[in-house]
């Protein structure tokens, strides 16, 4: 735990099953039948766990979130950050899972922002709330922290859901209470719509911006890519054979 500053089955009747799919008459040897059952089962499992990277799995059943993809990179990101990996602020929903995540590192201080309603989460993450580590809290507004309060911002699955408007406070509140810098995970244009583009919990659909937006954006309101630590990132990314799912974005913390 960090230190204070996540079809109904069909019933074959007898005879039936994959065995009553064979002529009894045929010269099939009976073995078939069973490892025909063995195979599918196997291939069943291996679909569900297929691409789950480090484990982390979405809430939302069959599609993709980039808090998921966080997990993923959290090895590359210690590669590339170093002692910043060891006070963190993770922005966005399923932090909790995050907090959890990265609470199990020794010498790691660890908070969360869930920006939506938590009113679905397990015990676990309403006890983290409870105890502080995490907060539910408006992000397009003024963080309740102090300038360079964290040494590293991670945010995932917030972004897209802020207009313009609301971009230009957020990600410099972002640079402004960390210290080593701010890494964005967003969705890629034309990515596959989660949870988290319903209207009535989050206010407006997701969109999805490419990078040359993001990158004219930063330019905009004076926020420069972390060039060095996209370096090691890429490095890291590189021999470890990663794809990323999602944009990444490394930027400077205001000094």
């Amino acid at each position: 735990m960090p230190r204070r500053p996540g079809l109904p089955t069909r019933r074959f009747g007898p005879g039936a099953g994959f065995g009553g799919v064979f002529n009894q008459k045929s010269n099939t040897p009976p073995m078939l039948p069973i490892f025909l059952i063995v195979m599918g089962a196997l291939f069943v499992i291996g679909y569900f766990f297929h691409g789950s990277g480090s484990g982390a799995v979405s809430r939302v059943e069959g599609d993709f979130t980039c808090t998921a993809e966080v997990h993923r990179a959290l090895p590359l990101l210690k590669m590339a950050y170093g002692d910043s990996m060891h006070k963190v602020l993770h922005v966005g929903p399923e932090s909790c899972s995050v907090v959890s995540e990265l609470s199990k590192e020794e010498e790691t201080e660890v908070w969360g922002i869930e920006p939506y309603d938590i009113e679905d989460a397990d015990g676990h993450c309403k006890s983290l709330v409870r105890k502080g580590f995490v907060r539910v809290a408006d992000i397009k507004f003024a963080l309740p922290y102090r300038a360079k309060s964290f040494a590293l911002v991670i945010v995932s699955d917030a972004v897209e859901y802020l207009s313009p408007k609301y971009l230009n406070r957020t990600l410099p509140e972002m640079a402004r209470i960390s210290s080593d810098g701010v890494v964005v995970f967003t969705g890629f244009p034309g990515q596959s719509k989660t949870k988290a583009t319903e209207p009535s919990k989050f206010g407006r659909p997701a969109k999805k911006r490419s990078s040359s937006w993001w990158l004219h954006f930063f330019v905009q309101t004076s926020l420069e890519e972390n060039e060095a630590a996209m370096k090691k990132f890429k490095q890291a990314a590189t021999e470890a054979s990663y794809n990323p799912g999602c944009q990444i974005f490394h930027l400077k913390s205001y000094h």
